[in-house]
This record gives C-alpha cells, sequence and structure tokens, in this order.
C-alpha cells in the first residue's frame, strides 16, 4: 500500500509531506484546493505523463516521492525485477518510487533511490495503484483487461495457463511448418547454395592451425637465400676457423682440456672442468641442429607458388564463411545439417502437420471449456453487479458480458463428439450454443478463444452497450463502483485511488457509496480482498465512513517576492472533523453542527 507521498514545487503545491494508514480516506476540501492536483502527483510517480507545466513558478523542478509497503505477492512481482536491474532496497516489503520534472524538459525517474528508465519505472509500479480519476484510466475501461478480471473473478486462472500453454506449442509447430512451406523455387535455390558450399569446403580439406603452419614455411621459402647464407655464417665460426683463426669448438675444445689437466691438479676446480666439458657438448649439439635447419632450407619457387595458392584459398573461404578455419568447419556443419533438413523436409512436414492437428485437437478442448466456464461465471457476476447498482439507486440499470468467437481457417475445429461431451458436462445451464460452430474453426490466442467486453444499460428499456461508450457523469461512478465492489476479490490492486466519484449523484447516495468504499478497504465482501482505498469526495455523507479524513487548502502567503498561492492539507479528527462536515452541508449553526453529528453516529454504527 502506499505509507508515504512527498511532493514538492508541483502545481500549486509548494511542499507537502503525507503519510497514509491502511483502510478508507478522504481528502476534502473546496474546489481548485489542490485535492485532484494530489492524485496527478500519484499518477506521475507512477510513469504518468510529464509536462513541465507542472513545475510550480518560480521553481526549477517538480518533484515526487512515494513509499510503498508490498505484500507477499507483489513481493513476489517485483523483486525478479529489482534483483535483474540491482535496485534491490534495504528493506524487501519496502519500494521507494521517484520522479523529477524539469524546466529543460528533462525529467528523472528512480527506484530505491537509484536513476533508471520511465519504461522500467512503469514496469514496477505496474498493479501497485488503480485510480479512477475524471479522465477515466481505470482498468475496468481497458477492454483487453475484462477477460482477465473475469478469469480471476471465477477462479479459472489454472485452466487459463494451460490454454495458453497448448497455444505458445501450436504457434511453435507453426513457426518451423513456415520454415519449412517455403517456395519450392526458394528451397531448391537454398539447397543449391548449401550444396555448393559444403562442397567447396569439404573440397578444400581444412585442417585447424594449418594457416598458421603454412604462413611459417612462407615466410622460410621467401627467405631462403639469407637464411641459408647466414646459418653458414654460423657454422664458420662454430666449426670452420681458418688459416688464421681457430673455430668455436676448437677454442672450447682447447679450454676443455686444459680444465680437465687443472683438475686433476687441484681437485677444487672439478666444477670448472665439468661445466665446460657442458658447454662443449651444447656446442656441438648447437652444430648438429645448424646443420639440420640449414639443411632443410631450399630455395623452391615451385613449392612457394603452392603456399601461396593454400593461404589464398584458405583466406577467400575465411572471406566468405568465418574468420578463422575453426568458423570455416562450423559454417560447413550448420549448412550440412540444414541441406539434410530440406533435403527430408517432406517427412518432417507430415510430421508437423499431424502434429499442429493433435495439439489443435487438444486445445479446442480446453479453449471451449474456457469459454462456457467463463459464460457461467459471467452470469453470476452479472447478477451481482445488478444487485449492487440497486443499492447505488441504480435499480434499472443491467449489466453483461458481450461474448464472440471469430471464424479462422487457421484457428480451432469445433467438433460434434466436443460439443456432445460439453453438454453433457455443463447441461444447458449455460445457454451456450457452441453447437452452431460444429464443423468451424475459431479464432485464438492465449486467453483463448473468446473475445468478451462488459457491456451495460444505465436506463431501462435501453440495450446493453460497450462499458467505454455508456454516459459519463454520476451513472460511470457507480457504475466503477458496483464494479469494484463485486470484482474485489479479482482485482489484486492494493490501493484504489477514487476521484470525486460522487460527481452526479446526491447525499442519500453518496452515503451508499461511502459504505461500499469502506467495504472495500475493510475487505467484508465475501471472499473479498483488502484495499488501501482513497476517495476525493464533497460529499458529508461520505465523507462520515472516512478512517481518516484529510482536508485540503489553500490560501495566499507573503513572500519575499510577492503573494503566493500555497496548498496544504490537515488530518481532521473529533471536533475538528465535525466542523469540516458542517461545511460541506453548506449550513451553519447548532442544528448543522447536529446533523453533521448524526451522519458520523450513524456511520460509527453502521461499521459496527
Amino acid at each position: 500500500m502506499l505509507t508515504e507521498l512527498h511532493i514538492r514545487d508541483f502545481a500549486i503545491i509548494d511542499e507537502l509531506q503525507l503519510a497514509f494508514a491502511p483502510g478508507f480516506t478522504v481528502l476534502t476540501g473546496e474546489t481548485g484546493a489542490g485535492k485532484s492536483i494530489i492524485i496527478d502527483a500519484v499518477e506521475l510517480v507512477l510513469g504518468g505523463r510529464a509536462d513541465t507545466t507542472v513545475v510550480r513558478a518560480g521553481a526549477d523542478q517538480a518533484i515526487v516521492e512515494a513509499a510503498f509497503r508490498l505484500a507477499p505477492e507483489h513481493q513476489a512481482a517485483v523483486a525478479p525485477v529489482l534483483e535483474r536491474e540491482e535496485l534491490q532496497g534495504d528493506e524487501d516489503d519496502l519500494l521507494l518510487l521517484g520522479r523529477e520534472v524539469r524546466l529543460n524538459g528533462r525529467n528523472v525517474c528512480r527506484i530505491n533511490g537509484r536513476t533508471v528508465t520511465l519504461a522500467l519505472l512503469r514496469e514496477v509500479a505496474d498493479g501497485l495503484v488503480d485510480i479512477h480519476g475524471q479522465s477515466e484510466h481505470l482498468s475496468l475501461l481497458r477492454v483487453s483487461q475484462h477477460v482477465n478480471l473475469l478469469d480471476r473473478y471465477a477462479e479459472l486462472w489454472p485452466l487459463r495457463t494451460q490454454v495458453a500453454g497448448k497455444v505458445a506449442q501450436v504457434r511453435a509447430v507453426r513457426r518451423e511448418l513456415a520454415d519449412l512451406l517455403r517456395s519450392e523455387q526458394e528451397l531448391a535455390r537454398r539447397a543449391d547454395l548449401l550444396q555448393f558450399q559444403v562442397g567447396e569446403i569439404q573440397a578444400a580439406a581444412l585442417e585447424p592451425g594449418e594457416e598458421e603452419t603454412l604462413a611459417e614455411e612462407r615466410l622460410r621459402l621467401t627467405n631462403a637465400e639469407q637464411l641459408a647464407e647466414l646459418a653458414g655464417e654460423a657454422l664458420q665460426a662454430l666449426e670452420g676457423g681458418g688459416e688464421e683463426a681457430s673455430s668455436a669448438l676448437d677454442m672450447l675444445g682447447v679450454a676443455l682440456r686444459a680444465l680437465e689437466r687443472l683438475a686433476r691438479v687441484d681437485p677444487a676446480q672439478e666444477p670448472q672442468s665439468k661445466a665446460a666439458e657442458n658447454v662443449y657438448y651444447q656446442a656441438q649439439e648447437l652444430v648438429r641442429g645448424v646443420h639440420a635447419y640449414q639443411d632443410e632450407i631450399e630455395y623452391s619457387p615451385h613449392r612457394l607458388q603452392e603456399v601461396e595458392d593454400r593461404l589464398a584459398l584458405i583466406r577467400r573461404l575465411e572471406r566468405k564463411y568465418g574468420a578463422k578455419i575453426p568458423d570455416v568447419l562450423a559454417h560447413a556443419e550448420r549448412s550440412a545439417r540444414e541441406l539434410e533438413a530440406i533435403t527430408h523436409s517432406e517427412e518432417r512436414v507430415e510430421e508437423l502437420r499431424v502434429e499442429e492437428g493433435r495439439l489443435l485437437a487438444e486445445l479446442s478442448g480446453l479453449a471451449v471449456d474456457l469459454s462456457i466456464r467463463r459464460r457461467d461465471a459471467a452470469e453470476r457476476l452479472a447478477a451481482g453487479i445488478e444487485t449492487e447498482l440497486g443499492d447505488l439507486r441504480m435499480e434499472g440499470a443491467r449489466f453483461g458480458v458481450g461474448f464472440e468467437w471469430r471464424e479462422d481457417e487457421q484457428g480451432v475445429p469445433v467438433t460434434e463428439s466436443l460439443v456432445s461431451n460439453l453438454q453433457s458436462l455443463f447441461g444447458e445451464s449455460t445457454n451456450v450454443r457452441v453447437d452452431e460452430w460444429v464443423g468451424k474453426r475459431v479464432a485464438f490466442d492465449s486467453t483463448g478463444i473468446d473475445h468478451l467486453e462488459f457491456l451495460v444499460s444505465p436506463n431501462p428499456g435501453e440495450p446493453l452497450k460497450p462499458m467505454a461508450k455508456i454516459a459519463s457523469g454520476g451513472e460511470t461512478s457507480r457504475l466503477m463502483l458496483a464494479l469494484k465492489t463485486v470484482l474485489s476479490r479479482a482485482d489484486e490492486t492494493p490501493t484504489l485511488i477514487f476521484d470525486e466519484i460522487d460527481q452526479g449523484i446526491g447525499g442519500r447516495v453518496g452515503a451508499t457509496v461511502g459504505e461500499k468504499l469502506w467495504q472495500l478497504a475493510a475487505g467484508t465482501g465475501p471472499g473479498g480482498l483488502r484495499h488501501q482505498v482513497l476517495c476525493v469526495t464533497h460529499l458529508p455523507q461520505l465523507a462520515a465512513f472516512g478512517d481518516a479524513h484529510f482536508h485540503v487548502e489553500k490560501h495566499v502567503e507573503q513572500t519575499e517576492e510577492g503573494e503566493r498561492t500555497v496548498t496544504r492539507v490537515l488530518h481532521l479528527e473529533g471536533q475538528a472533523q465535525v466542523e469540516e462536515l458542517v461545511q460541506m452541508l453548506g449550513a451553519a449553526g447548532e442544528a448543522a453542527t447536529r446533523s453533521a453529528e448524526e451522519i458520523l453516529a450513524q456511520v460509527a454504527a453502521r461499521k459496527a
């Protein structure tokens, strides 16, 4: 739930710090005092549209910060996102959201004190608060949400999950089929290309590491004359000698013999003699190694050309198929597998068609079952909402759920045996004429085969129409409240905000609306969830039901720059609340005070 709200330099609010508790909270005050501005600030911090016009005159930026305490189910939903983005807070159940709107057009979003994108803020904030304002941004008016609300109300989510899983399997099979069922010419061209590529790479008989070995050999062949000359110079110095100079081996031999005689005279010099012996033998090994290298040196233009040609082939294949020889070989392996798949595509196509038919038959049974259960639940939902509307002085209003199946040649089949099984299971109570679809195919998506929408008729004699198109004002407000009351067990949104839900209704209905809102907060309905409810109202009969009462007022302050309008919020209790209700009644004197006290007494008795 929403526990704290901090607003600074937002519209006419200079600085405001509000603490909210569980239960039903009402905000009252004169028109224009800033009640709806507070709701706008909540919308902003949840990821709503930002506009520089919200920045208070004379300020550089507007700041809104909100703190939420999360129930375990919401922690489970939000935690993976926070962990993925490394945004965990100090407490698992505490979520801090922030938004800054600056005059230069930039706006900054924060989660747990760290800057994030607007998309990520919206992802985390989704499902925390549902705002029903005069702009009608309520989830109940989004047709795409109607099927979700009905399924939660009817506790059909497990069956819905099975349908979604089967749909995913069908789509995977169809994707593979689509890849295989390209035009024969395209497949033939692809097969020719793959065959050429595989043949070209296999004919080259590439070996990993071959390119480096060839590069070394080319270096030797290219510099053969210079290498032979240098090896000869080394051998001449090591063993050749001459008339005027001895070779290195000869001089080492002289030194070795002298040290051996020295060691016989002075045994302490034996290590020096052994060291000289080792050096002499190493020099001999060096001479043999240089001789072997010199013998390998061959100036062969023919072999050099062979190496150049081989390296050119390797590099051409690398330009076409991969950066190095292992990449080229891997490309050949992939191409061979694809060629094998194309060669045997007819057999695979037949296997996939059989698999698609089996999956569609299973999906058909699950989806039609889900549809019939939804229609049963829709009748119960309609009856409950019409009862609530009667309590709200809309006795003649009707509610319904419009269902539509759409024919699609790629859809799920409806068979006679399926219809018989379902009718024997559910009987005629569902009023579902699925037998009219026998032999046809019905379009589907991850929610099933139903396209459904909530319908209402506010006045007797009028046909049911889509809820989003009905009359606005008091009828819309009461309808929203009736829906929220009945769907409270399906609606998992912890905080519900109603901005002037009393628009267009009078005091008698206002008391009923207040009681309904308090029941939403108390969770007193059958199986109902407990919500935190905030409501902006002008009706004293409704405001009296608040567990907490805030009065919003604006007044003019004298500053160094001149007069400024500011908004203040007062928490009302006891006599202060009575005086506020007197003001809302539009009366004065002892009679008005007694009326306000009577309203509070009646509410207390009703709650008890």
